[in-house]
C-alpha cells in the first residue's frame, strides 16, 4: 500500500494545485517543490525495502488484472525518476517565472510523477499499458503549455504518434492472454506460468514485434521519431522531462518488459523479428546522429541526439542477452543524467540571452562559465570519454554486440562507433565557439550571465552526480549484470 500512496501523493497534490488558488508565487513554488521532494523521499524508502506485497487495484478477468508490484527492473527506472524529478522542479522554479500559466505547468508536472511511479510498478503487461498511456495523457498539456500555433501542432503530433503507436502495443497486450494463456505477470526470462509450445513460437514473435514497434514509438525508433524534436518547442523543463527522464525512458522500459519479462528469449532469439529490431535500432542510431549534426537549433539538436541515444538502449535490449540487457539499462540511466544537464544548460542560455541557434553560441562560454562548463562535462560523457559514465555504457553495448557475433549485431556495434564520431561533431561545434571564439553582442540584448540560485544549484548538483556516476559506474554495471542473470531461457 505504501507504493500506491507514493503514486497518489503527487497525483492528488498536483491535481489540487489549480483549486487551491495560492496567490503568492513563493507559496506556489514551495508547495510544488515540497510535493515532489516528499514523493521522492517516500519512493526512495520503498526502493530500499527488501520486499513489498503486490497491490491489486482492479480485475476485469483472471487474465486482465491491474496489479502493482515493484521488482528490480522497476526500481532502476523509478530510482532515476525519483532522483531527477526534484531537481527538475527546482530548476523550473527559476525558469518558469519567464512563462505564463506556471500554476498549470506545476500541476501537470507533479501529476506526471505519479504516472511514472505507477508505470514503473506495473506487475504485468496489462497494468503497464494502462499507466503508460496515462503518462502520455499527463504530458500532453505540458507540450501544449504555451497554447500558440507551434505548441498546438507539436502537442497534436505528440499525441497522434504516441497514442497511435500505442495501438500496436495494445495489440501485444491483447495477444499475451490469447496466445500464451497467462495474465502476463512479469517474470525475468518470460511471463510466469508460460511454457512455449516450441523452441521458436511464431505467435510470440508477433507479440514481441508489435510490442517493440508500439512501445518503441515513445523511444523514438524509426520511422516514428519526428515527434520528439518537434516537442522541443515546449519549455525546457518539459523537454528535459520528455527527452531525458520520464517519457522516452518509459518507451525503453516498456520494450524491456516485453523482451525480457513477458516472452521467453528462446522464442525470438535468431528469428526475423530480432533482425527487424536490430536493423531499426541501428538505423535510428545513425539517423538521429546525422540529423543532430545538421540541426542548427540547440534544443532540437539535443532532441535528435536523444533519438540516436534511445536506440543505443533499444539495440542493447534487442541483443536478447544478459550483457545486452545490462548495457541497455545502464545507458538509460547514464543518458538520462547526461541529457538533462545538456538541456538545462541550453535552457539557461535561452533564459539569459534568448539565443537558440548554434551560431549564436560564440563567446558565451566566457560569459556563462558555469552553464557551458557543465555542458562540456555532460557533452564529454555523451561522446564517451573515460572515465565518465557515457564511456562505460557505450563500451558495454559494443562489447555485448561483439559477443553475439551476428551480422546485424556487429553492424550495430559499428554504427555505435560512427555515431560516437558524429556526437563529437554536434557537441563540440557548440563547445568550441563558446569558449574559443569572440563574443558578439546582439543590439538590445542584456548582458549574458549564469542563472540564479535555483539553476546554479541544479546544474552543480547534477554535474556532481555525473562525476560520481563515472566513479561508481563499475559497481552499477555489476548490479545490473546481477539483475539480468536468468535472462537466457
Amino acid at each position: 500500500m505504501l507504493l500506491l500512496a507514493c503514486a497518489l501523493l503527487p497525483t492528488v497534490l498536483g491535481g489540487a494545485m489549480p483549486f487551491l488558488r495560492i496567490q503568492r508565487r513563493k507559496g506556489r513554488m514551495i508547495y510544488a517543490v515540497s510535493a515532489v521532494c516528499l514523493t521522492s523521499v517516500l519512493v526512495f524508502y520503498c526502493l530500499f525495502q527488501p520486499r513489498m506485497d503486490p497491490v491489486e487495484l482492479f480485475r476485469l478477468s483472471d487474465r486482465f488484472v491491474c496489479r502493482l508490484a515493484l521488482d528490480q527492473a522497476g526500481k532502476v527506472y523509478l530510482g532515476l525518476a525519483a532522483l531527477l524529478w526534484p531537481f527538475a522542479a527546482l530548476y523550473a522554479v527559476e525558469y518558469m517565472q519567464h512563462e505564463a500559466r506556471e500554476g498549470n505547468f506545476f500541476a501537470w508536472y507533479t501529476v506526471s510523477f505519479g504516472a511514472a511511479i505507477l508505470m514503473s510498478a506495473a506487475n504485468n503487461l496489462f497494468t503497464l499499458y494502462i499507466f503508460y498511456e496515462w503518462l502520455t495523457l499527463c504530458t500532453v498539456p505540458l507540450v501544449w503549455h504555451r497554447k500558440d500555433g507551434e505548441s498546438t501542432r507539436a502537442a497534436v503530433q505528440y499525441m497522434l504518434y504516441l497514442i497511435g503507436g500505442a495501438a500496436l502495443g495494445f495489440a501485444a497486450v491483447m495477444l499475451v492472454p490469447a496466445f500464451m494463456k497467462v495474465d502476463g505477470t512479469f517474470c525475468l526470462g518470460g511471463a510466469g506460468g508460460y511454457t512455449p509450445s516450441s523452441y521458436v513460437d511464431p505467435r510470440c514473435v508477433w507479440i514481441v514485434l508489435l510490442g517493440f514497434l508500439g512501445f518503441g514509438v515513445k523511444a523514438a525508433v524509426l520511422p516514428l521519431c519526428r515527434w520528439l524534436p518537434t516537442a522541443s518547442v515546449a519549455p525546457t523543463p518539459v523537454t528535459a522531462l520528455l527527452h531525458a527522464v520520464a517519457v522516452v525512458n518509459a518507451g525503453v522500459f516498456a520494450v524491456a518488459r516485453v523482451l525480457y519479462y513477458t516472452v521467453p528469449n528462446s522464442c525470438i532469439r535468431g528469428t526475423w523479428a530480432q533482425t527487424v529490431m536490430l536493423i531499426l535500432s541501428t538505423a535510428t542510431i545513425l539517423y538521429g546522429a546525422v540529423m543532430a549534426v545538421r540541426e542548427q537549433q540547440v534544443k532540437k539538436r539535443l532532441a535528435w541526439s536523444t533519438v540516436s541515444n534511445l536506440s543505443y538502449m533499444l539495440f542493447g535490449l534487442s541483443l536478447l542477452s544478459e550483457s545486452g540487457m545490462a548495457a541497455g539499462m545502464a545507458h538509460m540511466v547514464f543518458h538520462g543524467l547526461m541529457k538533462i544537464i545538456l538541456f538545462y544548460c541550453a535552457g539557461a542560455v535561452l533564459v539569459q540571452t534568448d539565443r537558440t541557434q548554434v551560431r549564436q553560441m560564440q563567446g558565451l562560454g566566457r560569459k556563462m562559465p558555469l552553464a557551458f562548463g557543465c555542458f562540456t562535462l555532460a557533452g564529454l560523457s555523451l561522446v564517451g570519454i573515460p572515465p565518465l559514465p557515457g564511456f562505460v555504457s557505450k563500451y558495454a553495448l559494443v562489447t555485448a554486440a561483439f559477443e553475439q557475433q551476428g551480422v546485424w549485431a556487429v553492424a550495430g556495434a559499428v554504427a555505435l562507433l560512427i555515431a560516437a564520431v558524429l556526437t563529437t561533431i554536434y557537441i563540440f561545434t557548440i563547445v568550441y565557439p563558446a569558449f574559443f571564439m569572440e563574443f558578439r553582442p546582439i543590439p538590445g540584448e542584456k548582458a549574458p550571465r549564469d542563472g540564479g540560485v535555483c539553476m546554479t544549484v541544479t546544474l552543480v548538483a547534477l554535474s556532481g552526480m555525473l562525476l560520481l556516476a563515472g566513479i561508481f559506474a563499475g559497481r552499477f554495471m555489476e548490479m545490473l549484470a546481477g539483475l539480468a542473470q536468468g535472462v537466457i531461457a
